[in-house]
């Protein structure tokens, strides 16, 4: 009788499992995906003890919905009202929050200083670390300022001595950084590994669940962006959230990607300084800082992130083009949507821009793909291309279609009183949306139907 194996393929997007190798994930349908990785044998698995067996059988018991008891119990605010808002209103008990972003960015950084703020409420946090020595973390933390005993620190990667940490010491709030160290002896594969990684979140899934502590987990990204080992990660996991930004500027942006108890529409803006990271409470203006005054090509632009209204500066730089092929560029947006764009300009307005190179950049390094950036794009075209300068104080926004048309957006008044709290004078806007904006004297409001009326404003 042949001898079973001892190891098994793994797709590292999906977690699909297989007893032999795939070009292609019959799953997912990702190429070059599998690894081979140990499996856990049968006869490594621990046994179930007798007060376990009992604990399982009055929890697996079913209960009708009629009986089931909804109590509100109010959230455990962090004291950082930017992770508050991702997070939906706070810290939800027994909660697994998954927490993503480049190595550098902050993730460490901001989870600490949200266990300051718990631990000066008296809320037991234990944080555990797999990367950092005691004392490189109590270097981190004497820049954030004197915490008190309500916080534990212990580094250990062996997932069996953490979950008898943690059974032992009972505490409300548990920072695991990062889920790439953690290991179980009795899978027998190297920390990081798909199978690790899923033993190790499933394992701290009921951890989380059963003793009602809320959870968070680090976790390291690739160079495509997304959290590394399995995408079942993330589909076992409660929230999950990503600190995005570049590592070398100042500001961070923390944003939900999924979340059971809250929108995924929100974002918390940080900036980096020598203490930590400082929330910003206006990021409108943090990101209008430094506009150039009446430069052509720049245009600023209302958009949306989920319930809060961000401005924002376009940039455009059109030039004449010194070779055949004229060449473009877009940051910060997508960069099929700004040839699409331009195509509209020409055939719709007139503007001969196939012999020019085009340069699009959102200010600030934001990745915007809101359809109301469309008319701002336009505009900031227009104007490089003609060498007009829009004026400072107008604001722009609205969706384009193919026929140059200019479409309505969602929560206009929101977006327009945005502007006039940060003291811009005129707003162009699409016309249908004009009936539902509220009459004032505080801003000058300019329908739009078509791009080429937009032009021609300036």
């Amino acid at each position: 009788m042949a001898k079973a194996k001892d190891t098994a393929f793994f797709c590292k997007e999906c977690g699909y499992e297989s007893a032999k190798w795939y070009g292609q994930c019959p799953s997912c349908r990702q190429w070059n995906t599998f690894v081979e990785q140990p499996v856990l044998k049968a006869g490594k698995v621990k046994g179930i003890s007798n007060t376990t067996m009992e604990r399982i059988t009055k929890k697996s018991a079913p209960s009708k919905l009629s009986e089931i008891s909804l109590k509100e119990k109010d959230r455990t605010e962090t004291g950082i009202r930017e992770l508050d808002r991702v997070l939906g209103g706070g810290i939800v008990e027994g909660s697994l929050v998954l927490v993503g972003g480049d190595p550098g960015i902050g993730k460490s950084t901001l989870l600490l200083q949200m266990c300051y703020q718990l631990a000066g409420k008296g809320r037991k946090v234990l944080y555990i670390s797999g990367e950092e020595s005691l004392k490189q973390i109590k270097l981190r933390a004497d820049r954030i300022g004197e915490f008190t005993d309500s916080i534990l620190l212990l580094c250990e990667t062996n997932l069996d001595v953490v979950e008898e940490t943690l059974r032992a010491v009972m505490p409300e709030v548990v920072i695991i950084d990062s889920i790439q160290t953690m290991y179980r002896e009795e899978v027998g594969s190297a920390p990081g590994s798909v199978a690790q990684v899923r033993e190790s979140t499933a394992v701290l899934m009921q951890l989380a669940k059963g003793l009602n502590i809320s959870i968070f987990i680090v976790g390291h990204v690739t160079k495509e962006g997304v959290v590394a080992g399995p995408r079942m990660l993330e589909h076992m996991v409660d929230t999950v959230l990503y600190f995005e930004g570049d590592r070398y500027a100042s500001y961070r942006l923390l944003r939900g990607v999924k979340n059971r108890f809250g929108s995924t529409n929100e974002i918390g803006v940080f900036e980096m300084q020598e203490n930590g990271l400082a929330e910003v409470l206006n990021p409108s203006e943090y990101m209008l800082s430094g506009k150039p005054k009446d430069a052509s090509g720049s245009v600023v632009v209302c958009l949306l992130e989920g319930t809060r209204p961000l401005l924002v500066e376009v940039q455009a730089l059109v030039c004449d083009s010194n070779f055949g092929m004229a060449r473009r560029t877009a940051a910060g947006t997508d960069y099929n949507r700004v040839n699409l764009l331009m195509a509209v300009l020409e055939k719709r307005a007139g503007m001969h821009l196939s012999g020019c190179d085009a340069y699009v950049n959102v200010a600030g390094g934001l990745k915007v793909n809101e359809p109301a950036l469309d008319l701002g794009i336009v505009m900031a075209i227009a104007s490089s291309f003609k060498n007009r300068s829009i004026d400072d104080k107008t604001i722009i926004f609205g969706e384009v279609g193919l026929a140059g048309e200019v479409r309505a957006v969602s929560q206009v008044q929101q977006r327009v009183n945005e502007a006039i709290k940060l003291g811009f004078d005129t707003c162009i806007l699409p016309a249908v949306c004009l009936k539902n904006i509220r009459k004032t004297d505080k801003i000058k409001i300019i329908g739009v139907s078509n791009v080429s009326e937009a032009i021609n404003l300036i």
